[in-house]
Formats: C-alpha cells, sequence, structure tokens
C-alpha cells in the first residue's frame, strides 16, 4: 500500500512533552492534494494511510487516539488519549475529543460541548458517547449506533432496570450538556 502522507520531521510542536509532527500529503486523495500540509500527529498510528481520513490545520492527534475511513480533524481541534473518530465523522473548530470517546457515522463536532461521553457504564463497563449529527443527537455504546430513542428502546428491550435508569439519567446528562 501506497503512503498517502508522511511526518515532516523539521516542522513539530510539543504538547505536554510528547512532539507533534506536522503531516504533508504525498498523493492526491479525497479533497486533499499531493503536497499539501495536514495538522499534527504524534505518530503514523494515529492517522490511517487508507480511506479519505484526514488532519488538517492546526489540529493535532496523539496517545492512541485514531481518526479513519473518511473522517476529519481541522481547525483547532485536537482528539487524544485512546479516542476514535471515524466514518464521515468531522470534529474541528476549538473541539476537544479525548478519553474513550468514539465519535463516527455522521458526526460534526465544532465545540467542546457538542460531545459527552461516560465511561465504565452499562454491564460491560464500556463508554457511552452522545454527539451532535446531521439529524440530531446520536448516541453510541459498544457496537450499537443510533439516535437517542433508537438507544433508549433497545435499552428497554435488553437490559434490567438498573442499567436502563443508569443510561436514561446519563442521556438527560447528555442532552442538557450538549443542548443547554
Amino acid at each position: 500500500m501506497q503512503k498517502k502522507y508522511e511526518l515532516l520531521k523539521d516542522d513539530t510542536k510539543e504538547y505536554f512533552g510528547i512532539t507533534l509532527y506536522r503531516i504533508k500529503a504525498l498523493i492526491s486523495f479525497g479533497v486533499v492534494v499531493a503536497g499539501e500540509l495536514g495538522g499534527y500527529i504524534e505518530a503514523e498510528k494515529n492517522l490511517d494511510q487508507s480511506g479519505d481520513a484526514w488532519v488538517s490545520g492546526n489540529a493535532w492527534v496523539c496517545g492512541d487516539a485514531r481518526v479513519c475511513g473518511d473522517a476529519w480533524v481541522c481547525g483547532n481541534a485536537w482528539v487524544s488519549g485512546n479516542a476514535r473518530v471515524y466514518g464521515n465523522a468531522r470534529v474541528s473548530g476549538n473541539a476537544e475529543v479525548y478519553g474513550n470517546a468514539e465519535v463516527r457515522s455522521c458526526a460534526i463536532i465544532s465545540e467542546r460541548k457538542m460531545i459527552f461521553w461516560a465511561s465504565n457504564v452499562g454491564p460491560e463497563n464500556g463508554t457511552l458517547t452522545v454527539f451532535n449529527g446531521k439529524d440530531g443527537l446520536i448516541v453510541t455504546r459498544g457496537c450499537f449506533t443510533g439516535t437517542v430513542d433508537e438507544f433508549l428502546a433497545k435499552s428497554a428491550e435488553v437490559h434490567d432496570e438498573k442499567t436502563k435508569r443508569e443510561y436514561e439519567l446519563l442521556i438527560e446528562v447528555a442532552k442538557s450538556r450538549i443542548l443547554g
């Protein structure tokens, strides 16, 4: 497989002792043109070499975070920790995505308040993520991705009362944080 970008060892930023390298497109893909400068990543593991995923502007990705598929991280946004951004998701502006958050599908995150996540929830102690999508709030939990109503309906079908109530409360907090 041909690499689509390279790390520029002479164009770096420091973030709490971590060196972030600017990326440069080696080939044209999607709307990216060969030679175009991108944002910053810590290592190749942060940005998939396949697909149209890209990090641009002053955005950066580090730690075990990963951007793949057709996802974009741009503006002054940053993604870190174990976070995943994939599908057709867009993280932009001054948004921060970190921890075990998953931003996927049609997500559009452009500021901090447009995403909420909670870890160690549900029977598997996983991560629940709620974010703004093109058609309203989207929930991801494990292999589930759908609207808030779809998630709550599915939860009512498969979980005990305690777990169901936990998810209902977390969704209320997420709505309050995201929608105000």
